[in-house]
């Protein structure tokens, strides 16, 4: 049965570079969702389509996203391809939220495959210094977050440490998709890194 593997992570874990690398491997059995995000399409790292807040809003109306959620002063969506996408037997790879992942949990059971992608916080702090979008306020701050955020891990999520190359994290990433079944109750909080 095709998977739907939930992707969530502390802002700085590395999930746009990891969803960036699988992209660029074009894996033939898995495929990574575009979000829809009330964003300019150049702002962040991540490959989205950009939607005004009116766009978005007749998108949910018309029932064309399987997903959708706000965080961070933006709209997010998942199209109801994914949908498609894993009725043919395709595993989808979405960048998801964790505040939204019991919406997920209803709505693909069956399917679900929770991942969280987690980075100890002296990387993350030297990742966010490097990346240069923070004053050192604003990194303490999301350094808290992450450290409040990797405390509240669910317990039947799958966990990637990111803390070394991103080829690495990638190949364990790919180790791990191939090791586990689609049945959410056999994977419950083990940890690859």
């Amino acid at each position: 049965m095709a998977r739907l593997i939930y992707l969530m992570g502390a802002s700085g874990a590395g999930k746009d570079c990891l969803l960036s690398a699988l992209r660029a491997e074009k894996p033939t059995n898995i495929i990574v969702a575009h979000r829809y995000i009330t964003r300019a399409a150049h702002a962040g790292a991540e490959n989205h389509v950009a939607l005004s807040e009116q766009e978005f809003f007749q998108r949910v109306a018309q029932g064309l996203f399987a997903l959708h959620w706000q965080a961070h002063q933006h709209l997010y969506g998942v199209g109801i391809e994914i949908d498609l996408w894993l009725q043919r037997g395709l595993d989808v790879m979405v960048n998801g939220s964790r505040a939204y992942l019991p919406e997920v949990e209803r709505r693909y059971s069956g399917q679900l495959l929770p991942l969280c992608l987690t980075v100890s916080p002296a990387i993350l702090a030297q990742r966010l210094q490097q990346r240069g979008r923070e004053n050192s306020e604003q990194i303490s701050e999301r350094l808290q977050r992450a450290q409040h955020y990797q405390q509240q891990l669910p317990a039947h999520c799958l966990q990637l440490c990111n803390d070394g190359e991103l080829h690495h994290t990638l190949g364990q990433l790919q180790q791990l998709l191939a090791t586990h079944s689609a049945s959410a109750n056999d994977i419950g909080g083990q940890k690859w890194s």
